[in-house]
């Protein structure tokens, strides 16, 4: 027999209550509860565990086995391929390349590893089958099954044993025991701890694609991001080509790398080098026009920091980021008026990370500071130049990490004038034909840069 059970959880921190109330009472989010059913079975015979405990050092400690996905950028957001029974959840806004980058995954393990099954609970085979030969993936091995009941899509799990599963979307999957609608709090909960189980029962991984909210998060519980053993973001705009894959959450690698795509005719094309590809565009000789070498887990990227500052027309100066952390750019502007000496209080000033790209190190500070001060003086900086750098509240500049592979990187690139703090000037001096030039205050970073004193 089984019992339902009716109540009430937050969506952002997954407090329960039995009633429903305006405002959540564990985390004073308005309007987060919703309503799910729980079906509970009534207890009967005695407990017996499944599995015995064991000491930790009987425990084989060899290093998991992937299968390469044949995608060299999905590979390092995962952390060097897919781990066997892992559970991935893939998240980004519509038409941004979930299902396409998903589908040119099965497509890959279809080919080198044996059976993979795409589950579409939103588009028929045939959908399925059109997008396939569009993205020229097509092969005997990729199984396609439109369904959206979870117990029959355990029995398709079982009958074909694939080495990848593949579930688009969850929000779509519903379970038959449960008296609720898809897409609800308790369907999508429950759905997901299912497949965690079938997956790891089975040593099958399985890749499920989830929609986001308006505001950018994924669609049903808190919940689901801490089931799952990967979360992946997919970042970009659907007007512009090139699409940023990001880990959020990875148990088995490093949430610091990224992988960078380009959308195209055939589907999602990687981007060998994305320093090539963010600089492409970049203007010469034009003020607020600044080099930097960000560092996305293992890879250096050099990425274009643009600053606009023009006077304001209202009382109070705007301030606008993107890609950029916008309270890291108000406290580098308190530093230029407080202890360099720009006063930017009468100022709108708008900083932008060409190419989509988000930076949130500190080893970009200098570069901001310098970008903005460009705009302000309309003065440009070398185009040959890399500025590098944090900045601390006194107006010094702070040593940064990792200082060598971004000045390598550089010089790839035909970058030959590096201002980086004095702390690491002892990195790059083996490379002839460039200039590394030490600075230790911000005003020393502005004369070096711009030509002239603050």
């Amino acid at each position: 027999m089984a019992k339902i059970k009716t109540g009430f959880i937050c969506m952002e921190c997954g407090h329960q209550e039995p009633k429903w109330y305006g405002r959540c009472p564990g985390c004073g989010t308005w309007n987060s509860l919703s309503e799910e059913i729980n079906i509970k079975k009534t207890k009967g015979g005695t407990r017996q565990a499944a599995t015995q405990p064991v000491p930790i050092t009987r425990v084989s400690g060899a290093a998991e086995e992937r299968m390469f996905t044949g995608i060299t950028e999905l590979d390092r957001v995962l952390g060097g391929g897919i781990v066997p029974g892992s559970l991935v959840l893939i998240g980004g806004d519509p038409g941004i390349g979930k299902s396409t980058i998903a589908i040119q995954a099965a497509s890959v393990i279809a080919k080198t590893q044996g059976i993979a099954l795409y589950v579409t609970a939103e588009e028929s085979v045939r959908q399925t089958r059109m997008r396939a030969a569009r993205l020229g993936v097509v092969d005997e091995n990729l199984y396609a099954v439109a369904e959206t009941s979870l117990e029959r899509i355990l029995v398709h799990m079982e009958r074909l044993s694939p080495k990848l599963v593949i579930i688009d979307s969850i929000q779509t999957i519903f379970r038959e025991e449960i008296p609720s609608a898809p897409g609800s709090v308790v369907q999508v909960r429950e759905c997901t701890y299912a497949l965690m189980q079938e997956a790891k029962e089975r040593n099958i991984p399985v890749f499920i694609v989830g929609h986001v909210t308006k505001e950018g998060s994924i669609a049903g519980p808190r919940v689901l991001e801490h089931i799952v053993d990967a979360v992946l973001y997919f970042e970009g705009e659907r007007n512009h080509s090139f699409r940023i894959l990001r880990a959020v959450k990875n148990r088995f690698g490093s949430t610091n790398e990224i992988g960078v795509f380009e959308m195209g005719e055939h589907g999602l094309a990687e981007v060998a080098n994305p320093s090539q590809i963010f600089l492409a565009e970049r203007p010469m000789g034009v003020s607020g026009s600044v080099v930097i070498a960000g560092i996305e887990g293992t890879r250096p990227v050099l990425v274009e920091i643009q600053a606009l500052v023009s006077a304001s027309s209202f009382g109070n100066p705007r301030r606008m980021t993107s890609g950029v952390d916008y309270n890291r750019l108000n406290l580098i502007l308190a530093v230029l008026e407080k202890r360099v000496g720009l006063h930017l209080g009468t100022q709108d000033a708008y900083v932008n990370a060409a190419g989509g790209v988000r930076l949130d190190e500190p080893a970009v500070d200098l570069g901001i500071a310098v970008a903005v001060a460009s705009s302000f003086k309309e003065i440009p900086v070398d185009p040959s130049t890399i500025v590098l750098g944090e900045i601390g509240l006194t107006g010094e500049v702070r040593a940064i990490s990792q200082a060598a592979k971004r000045i390598h990187e550089g010089t790839k690139l035909g970058f030959r004038n590096f201002i980086i703090p004095a702390a690491n000037c002892v990195h790059g001096k083996d490379i002839p034909g460039i200039n590394i030039l030490g600075v230790k205050t911000v005003d020393d970073a502005f004369e070096t840069a711009l030509g002239v004193k603050s």
